[in-house]
């Protein structure tokens, strides 16, 4: 079940991403807390991602209609 809620509300950023060149995945630590990562692919838009505490923001508030919540994001070492 966490996969389908967690895929259901990243599914559009993980799409945003792609575009850009990134790939975003998840994991789930602990019982409910989750860990985002944005990994560059050999293309990435390098002025295309937002700096970490403003992508910590956005993620957190796509995890709020869910029984998640952030536990971080790991973000390329750039940003």
């Amino acid at each position: 079940m966490a996969d389908a809620v967690l895929d259901g509300a990243l599914e559009k950023f993980r799409e945003l991403m792609a575009t850009d060149g990134y790939e975003l995945t998840y994991s789930v630590a602990g019982e409910d807390r989750v860990v985002v990562e944005i990994v560059a692919g050999a293309d990435a838009c390098a002025d295309c991602l937002v700096p970490l505490p403003i992508m910590e923001s956005i993620m957190s508030d796509a995890l709020a209609p869910t029984p998640y919540t952030l536990d971080h994001v790991v973000m390329p070492a750039e940003h």
